[in-house]
């Protein structure tokens, strides 16, 4: 499974210029935690979070304002996170998992080069994991209908194995199926095996 088989898009995104009392407006609105920062081009040039909207906001003490005190930040470009962690549409789920756990990512941007094409958030890896087995066979039925027919293929899943039996002999088209059966939400794994049915 790959970020483009769970990824959310399209995206709602925020430019450097956007206000921050609007992208915190936007966060609040959508029930979101973070916002991509993207220039004209839907280029990502950053991500603007919930912590950097109210980083510095809130102090134990009120702060005593000065002359030089230019006040509290007024656009994203003065508090966005920049460069923003991101990764490849192709980039396998299991690592995107990884780095949103390990370095406390909620919502990771999915770029094709620069351009942004995407988010994962965890919400999105936890609605795979929801997925039942029913409904991954299911659609895994579905796809594998498309390639072969839908009488060459069994599929069984269970939590989240995908054993598939191919009706005939074709190393390449088993190849295939675990491609597609991979790139199913909810798979964790796909076995494909040959059970060619016999000469009469």
């Amino acid at each position: 499974m790959r970020a483009r088989d769970v990824m959310s898009a399209p995206v709602l995104t925020v430019g450097p210029g956007t206000p921050v009392s609007r992208a915190a407006e936007l966060l609040v609105d959508k029930g979101y935690t973070a916002l991509p920062v993207v220039d004209e081009d839907q280029r990502l040039i950053g991500i603007v979070t919930e912590a950097d909207l109210l980083r510095g906001r809130f102090g134990a003490e009120p702060r005593v304002r000065t002359g030089d005190d230019p006040g509290p930040p007024a656009s994203v470009a003065e508090v966005m996170t920049t460069p923003a962690v991101a990764m490849s549409a192709g980039a396998d789920a299991g690592v995107l998992a990884r780095v949103m756990l390990d370095d406390r990512h909620r919502c990771v941007p999915i770029v094709d080069g620069s351009r942004l094409v995407g988010v994962v958030t965890r919400r999105d890896l936890v609605r795979v994991l929801a997925r039942s087995d029913e409904e991954i066979a299911a659609d895994l039925r579905r796809r594998l209908a498309v390639f072969g027919g839908p009488s060459r293929w069994t599929v069984r899943v269970a939590l989240g194995t995908a054993e598939i039996t191919d009706r005939y002999d074709e190393a390449a088209d088993r190849h295939v199926a675990r491609a597609l059966a991979e790139a199913v939400p909810g798979v964790v794994r796909a076995n494909v095996h040959s059970e060619p049915e016999s000469a009469v």
